[in-house]
C-alpha cells in the first residue's frame, strides 16, 4: 500500500438507514476502506445516481455478497491509496470508475482494472456520469447484442442515462437509433443527440414507428429496461435474426408473448444484470471501453448527458429527482 498512513480513519458516507423513501438517506460516519491486494482507493470527487440505487433504498436490490451497504456504482476523483500489486496507477491520478456499491462517500476503493483515467478535458462531474452507464451500454448493445454498422438500434427510455449514452455511442460506431421517450422535450433531446426518430409512447405505438423508419423491417437490436407488455410489442417490433437484451423491468418483471414469433423471426432474446459479475468481467469491459469508446470521448464525439447536480448530504433530493422521472441524461453528486 502508498500513502494510506497519512489518510483520515473515518468518512462522510450517505446511508440507508433503513427500507423507504428517499429522506431515509442519512449522512453517518464510516471507517475510510483499506484497499486490498489490487485495489485502489478514490478519493471521492462526484458521484453517480443511478436507478438501481433507488432499488437499493427501496429494499428491491440488496447489494451482492462482499460489496459495501453504501449506495453509489460510480464515481470520480483521485487515486489516494493503492493497494499491494497495483502497477498502472499513481496516488492522482484522476479516474473513474465502476463499483459494487459503496460510491456515496468521501471514500471509495475498486479494483484497479475497473477504473479507467479521466478522459482530457472533463471536469469529475462529466467523469462521475460514465462509468455505470458506458459498461452497461458497451456490454449490452455492442458485446451481447452485437450492433454493427449500419444496423438500427432501437432503445427505450431514451433520454435516461442508459439511453442517452447508448445514441451516441451508437451513432458514432455508424448505427441508426430509433428511440422511445414519454415527453416532446426529452424526444427533441434524443434527436439532438443523433437518434434518427424519437417516438414519443403516450401518444405514438413505437412498433409502426420502427416499420416505418425501417421500410418494414424492423430493429436489428432491442435494448429494453421496461418489460411488461413491452415484450410482445419488442417482438413485433424487431427485424428477423434481431436481438432484444433486457437489462430492466420497470413495466414488471413478468410478460405474455407469442414464441413462435420468436421462431419464425429467429429472434434472441436475453439480458444481463452487471452489478453482480465479477472483477475480471468488469475489468475485460473497461479495456474495451478504453479502446474503442474512450477515443470518442476524448474527441468530444460523445459526451454524458448532464441533468442536474445535487450536493452530497442532499442525496435524497437527487433520488426525488430520479423518481419523479423527468430528468433527461445523469444525475450527480457533489461529493467535494
Amino acid at each position: 500500500m502508498a500513502d494510506i498512513a497519512d489518510l483520515p480513519a473515518k468518512m462522510t458516507a450517505i446511508a440507508i438507514t433503513e427500507p423507504g423513501g428517499p429522506m431515509v438517506l442519512r449522512p453517518q460516519i464510516r471507517d475510510v476502506p483499506v484497499p486490498g491486494e489490487g485495489e485502489i482507493l478514490i478519493r471521492v470527487k462526484n458521484a453517480g445516481v443511478n436507478r438501481p440505487d433507488v432499488l437499493q433504498r427501496q429494499g428491491a436490490y440488496p447489494p451482492p455478497p462482499g460489496a459495501s451497504d453504501l449506495p453509489g456504482l460510480e464515481v470520480s476523483g483521485e487515486v489516494a491509496a493503492l493497494g499491494s500489486g497495483v502497477a498502472r496507477w499513481r496516488p492522482g491520478d484522476a479516474v473513474c470508475a465502476l463499483t459494487p456499491g459503496g460510491g456515496y462517500a468521501e471514500y471509495v476503493k475498486v479494483h484497479g482494472s475497473n477504473a479507467l483515467p479521466v478522459p482530457p478535458g472533463f471536469t469529475f462531474t462529466e467523469a462521475a456520469a460514465l462509468p455505470e452507464t458506458f459498461f452497461t451500454v458497451w456490454h449490452n448493445v455492442f458485446q451481447r447484442g452485437g450492433l454493427k454498422p449500419g444496423e438500427t438500434l432501437l432503445v427505450h427510455g431514451g433520454s435516461s442515462g442508459i439511453g442517452t449514452t447508448a445514441i451516441q455511442l451508437a451513432t458514432a460506431l455508424g448505427a441508426r437509433v430509433i428511440v422511445t421517450a414519454g415527453s416532446e422535450e426529452k424526444c427533441a433531446a434524443c434527436v439532438r443527440l443523433g437518434a434518427a426518430r424519437a417516438v414519443n409512447y403516450r401518444s405514438e405505438d413505437f412498433v409502426s414507428a420502427v416499420k416505418s423508419v425501417t421500410e418494414g423491417k424492423g430493429a436489428d437490436v432491442i435494448l429494453d429496461m421496461v418489460g411488461g407488455d413491452y415484450v410482445a410489442r419488442n417482438y413485433d417490433a424487431a427485424a428477423v435474426e434481431g436481438r432484444i437484451v433486457q437489462i430492466a423491468t420497470q413495466g414488471g418483471a413478468q410478460a405474455t408473448a407469442d414464441f413462435a414469433k420468436l421462431m419464425v423471426k429467429r429472434l434472441v432474446h436475453t439480458g444481463s444484470t452487471l452489478r453482480p459479475r465479477t472483477v475480471a468481467f468488469k475489468g475485460e469491459i473497461a479495456a474495451e471501453l478504453e479502446a474503442k469508446a474512450w477515443p470518442l470521448l476524448a474527441g468530444r464525439r460523445v459526451a454524458p448527458v448532464m441533468d442536474m447536480i445535487f450536493p452530497f448530504r442532499e442525496a435524497w433530493r437527487a433520488h426525488e429527482r430520479m423518481q419523479e422521472g423527468d430528468h433527461i441524461g445523469k444525475i450527480v453528486l457533489d461529493v467535494s
